[in-house]
């Protein structure tokens, strides 16, 4: 088990007495212990600076450290940076191509060659899907102290101060950014920006292009990274595993290993900085908003490769995705994703109402329907339960129809091809997994614990969002994030070689064809199988409203089904190196769930996202972060590095 010790005279982390079975298992919850308040000398993100530059984990050591010393000073120059065959060379590998991966790619690779790699086509991210838009300071009566204080507030006060008015300081120059780089924002009569409001925000400050503004930033960034000579994007490359070496007591990152899904080629990708942004792990859930390559494959990856992984516990449900069942016309088959109904049609005045067409947030909360998320979703699911019923209904059709089809264009087409017209109907909803709030531990330059490897975006845990996200912060976060990573990742370029002969370090992945079209079939079957009843354990007992009861099922489950489902592939002559794109997102979605459902366990209290019958109220002594450590015990599958360490 590894601890950490005080690293500085303002913070400490100290072992709590819960076991969080994650991952790694055992592996074990800490809290930071913020003495009395959100104080800016106490910080989360002092703390973890701190902790990156003083005080490393010492899981492993190795006599490879001495190898990896001298690796570090070799000096290559790489023109190309492309090499025939399945290993490639660059200085930035960027995984994921939403608004972190590519906001960063353009600024780092004006110091060298970058390779994004993205699981499916470039566009297919959260950032996509996102609808509301950007929160950022751009009206004079609003200000920075007031964003942070909603800000903290949602976040149920477990937000970390620094890092919050760094996001909230920052965040008006990345908007700006973006509006030079070419994205379109709406603008109103006036020729400013118009400015809406969402949920838990006291002032208009969601900078927006209709409801498609994820689509039109990504638009804006994937336009300047095509046309910029110094990056390659890899479609359609899973990645698999970052490539790691112990230097005495440090984990270094030197890349990753992927699988090409349409030629079923393992490729290895050697880089001297890895930037992880491949979004959350919304598809451990049955129902959510995240498209289909939302399976956690960063956070997994990242804990395999002993990354510190904070604040799992806090899934956001999104209060309002499109309920099918509602519809006139029923889609023709199950949605991959649920369609998300913005916050912004709360925030335009969308109201709530049961079937009997009561309105029904009166009785939760005196903002309303303008509560925060984690208020919204567990009134709605109060609801639904009290009333055994399926959906709720948000209303928008007693606004004027030119302002709904200008502000909802793509809401009202998707309805209008089910019968349902939003401008003179409700719109049924129903609560929908959204957002990790959690993820890999980072600190206020998207530095993690192992060295060479940065996070920003979902996949990255950096205290802002505390116990539960603020309506459009995430967008803002991914940016200013994106941005705060390149200097530091630019310096540790700078110092680092790159050997042309560390390919071999590792043992490759190899792609089952060795095992024939029918055993292929079948493990494909049984994995899709598997794969429902993991989301149906989350829904059932890690879902909105929690018991340390369902809690404790949900672990044994967890950790029943997936030895079940490890015992089949190896009967059926599945090796421990061997690569699927379905095997290796179902051993993701095992780590995540169990890091979620291990993590909710060690929490004693009701905070925000986090809500459980058996501690139904806020401690002040818990308003910690909730730490899970690496631990060099892997028990599963899921648990290890496919490579293990390098063998060099």
């Amino acid at each position: 088990m590894t601890s950490i010790a005080a690293f500085s005279a303002n913070l400490h982390y100290r072992l709590n007495k819960c076991r969080v079975h994650s991952c790694t298992q055992p592996a074990q919850v800490s809290g930071a212990a913020f003495n009395g308040g959100l104080q800016k000398e106490l910080s989360w993100s002092y703390g973890v600076s701190k902790m990156l530059q003083i005080q490393r984990f010492n899981i492993y050591r190795s006599t490879i450290g001495e190898y990896w010393k001298s690796f570090g000073t070799i000096t290559v120059s790489v023109s190309s940076c492309l090499r025939d065959g399945s290993t490639k060379y660059f200085d930035f590998v960027v995984i994921g191509s939403g608004v972190a991966g590519l906001r960063y790619a353009l600024e780092v690779a004006k110091h060298g060659t970058v390779a994004v790699i993205t699981k499916a086509e470039p566009h297919e991210s959260n950032t996509n899907y996102a609808q509301g838009g950007v929160s950022a300071v751009l009206c004079p009566l609003d200000s920075v102290e007031s964003h942070m204080q909603d800000t903290i507030v949602a976040g149920a006060y477990l937000c970390d101060e620094e890092t919050v008015r760094v996001v909230c300081t920052e965040g008006p120059d990345r908007i700006r950014e973006l509006i030079a780089m070419g994205a379109m924002f709406d603008h109103g009569e006036d020729g400013n920006l118009h400015l809406a409001r969402e949920g838990g925000h006291s002032h208009h400050r969601i900078v927006h292009a209709a409801d498609m503004t994820g689509r039109e930033i990504e638009r804006a960034l994937l336009e300047a990274v095509v046309n910029d000579p110094s990056i390659s994007m890899f479609e359609h490359h899973f990645a698999i595993d970052l490539l790691t070496s112990q230097d005495g007591p440090d984990t270094v990152c030197h890349g990753v290993d992927t699988m090409n899904t349409e030629t079923q080629e393992v490729i290895r990708f050697i880089s001297k900085v890895t930037l992880l942004a491949s979004g959350g792990a919304g598809h451990i859930y049955p129902s959510t908003t995240n498209p289909p390559v939302a399976t956690g494959d960063g956070i997994a990856m990242a804990h395999r490769a002993q990354a510190v992984v904070s604040n799992m516990e806090f899934v956001q449900f999104h209060p309002t995705a499109l309920a099918d069942e509602g519809l006139p016309v029923k889609p023709n088959k199950a949605r991959e994703n649920a369609f998300l109904i913005t916050e912004a049609v709360r925030g335009d005045g969308g109201i709530l109402y049961n079937l009997s067409m009561e309105r029904f947030m009166p009785m939760y909360d005196e903002r309303v329907e303008l509560a925060p998320r984690d208020v919204v979703a567990r009134s709605i699911d109060d609801q639904l339960k009290k009333r055994n019923e399926k959906y709720v209904l948000l209303d928008i059709s007693h606004k004027p129809r030119e302002k709904i089809l200008s502000h909802f264009p793509n809401i009202a087409t998707e309805c209008l091809q089910y019968g349902l017209d939003i401008t003179h109907q409700p719109i049924p909803v129903v609560p929908a997994a959204h957002y990790m709030c959690g993820g890999v531990r980072a600190g206020l330059q998207g530095e993690t614990n192992v060295r060479g490897l940065y996070v920003a975006g979902e996949v990255a845990c950096t205290g802002l969002h505390g116990a539960n996200r603020l309506a459009s912060n995430s967008l803002l976060e991914a940016l200013v994030f994106a941005r705060r990573a390149v200097q530091p990742s630019i310096d540790h370029m700078k110092c680092s070689g790159l050997d042309l002969s560390a390919s071999s370090c590792w043992a490759r992945p190899v792609v089952p064809n060795s095992l024939g079209s029918d055993v292929i079939d079948n493990i494909l079957k049984t994995t899709v199988k598997v794969r429902k009843e993991l989301q149906s354990i989350m829904w059932k007992y890690v879902g909105i409203v929690r018991s340390t009861t369902r809690l404790e099922t949900a672990v044994g489950k967890i950790s029943e089904l997936e030895s079940q489902w490890e015992e089949h592939l190896f009967e059926q002559g599945w090796e421990q190196t061997m690569v699927g794109l379905e095997a290796c997102e179902m051993r993701n979605l095992f780590c995540c769930a169990k890091l979620v459902a291990s993590s909710a366990l060690a929490r004693h209290e009701s905070r925000g996202l986090h809500y459980t019958i058996d501690f139904p109220h806020v401690e002040e002594s818990k308003r910690l972060p909730t730490i899970i450590f690496p631990s060099p015990i892997n028990r599963t599958w899921s648990s290890r590095q496919l490579h293990k360490l390098a063998i060099c």
